[in-house]
């Protein structure tokens, strides 16, 4: 099969552009794969109909998966995998996940075994990857959330848990919620009157190419001549 890379039970599916897990994918290899790649692909839940099937349901075939690659595809706040009881790696880099909390109560249950997450490149993991606007606080709060609801594992994304981080998320974890960001057709759009600029308000018209006028306190007292440019009219 074109694009199916087998390697002892190690299966990878890679840049298919598939909007689902095939069946025979399931078929052939999902009696004995431990770990699947199934990055760049088109994978998205999409429920459009009462019978449409979801993306990730061919993965009820791999029983004894331990390690699921899906970076790089669609998947949002509607993702629903299927139990993996013996998953213990699950990667979701760059996908389309902003509810956070929902998606740890999902993992919860079905990845009972989870020890290693990553979801950098999600707005849900607030970090520069994602905003400029977020900083290493905002992502230290995600952590101990994280933690407050998948408290057995050990990395999450590019870091391993640390003791501190556990006795933190104990305590305070409850409290780091990181609330959903609003749907983008809520969010205001960014016009060009709301950037800085130190220009007077006359000038800032591209169109318009008038000249302005401008008032300033700053006087010249250089010991060097330099003609008249900066004396002012009451010093002469």
């Amino acid at each position: 099969m074109a694009g199916l890379v087998v390697s002892g039970t190690q299966v990878s599916y890679i840049g298919q552009d598939c909007r689902e897990i095939p069946e025979h994918l399931g078929r052939d290899c999902g009696h004995f794969a431990k770990r699947l790649d199934l990055s760049f692909n088109l994978l998205r839940e999409t429920m459009e109909t009462k019978h449409a099937r979801r993306s990730l349901e061919g993965l009820s075939a791999f029983g004894s998966l331990e390690e699921l690659i899906l970076d790089n595809n669609l998947l949002g706040n509607d993702l629903v995998l299927p139990g993996l009881p013996r998953l213990h790696t699950l990667t979701l880099n760059k996908n389309q996940i902003t509810d956070l909390e929902c998606l740890l109560d999902h993992l919860a249950k079905v990845t009972p075994a989870l020890e290693y997450l990553s979801l950098l490149g999600n707005v849900a993991c607030p970090n520069e990857l994602v905003s400029l606007e977020k900083d290493e606080e905002d992502y230290k709060r995600y952590r101990c959330f994280v933690l407050h609801k998948l408290p057995n594992l050990k990395f999450l994304d590019a870091r391993k848990v640390t003791r501190q981080e556990r006795e933190e998320a104990l305590v305070r974890g409850s409290f780091m919620k990181v609330v959903k960001p609003k749907a983008s057709s809520d969010r205001v759009t960014a016009s060009p009157e709301h950037h800085y600029t130190p220009l007077p308000s006359a000038s800032r018209d591209l169109t318009n190419h008038r000249g302005v006028l401008g008032k300033c306190r700053y006087v010249y007292y250089g010991k060097n001549s330099e003609g008249n440019r900066f004396i002012r009219d009451d010093q002469l």
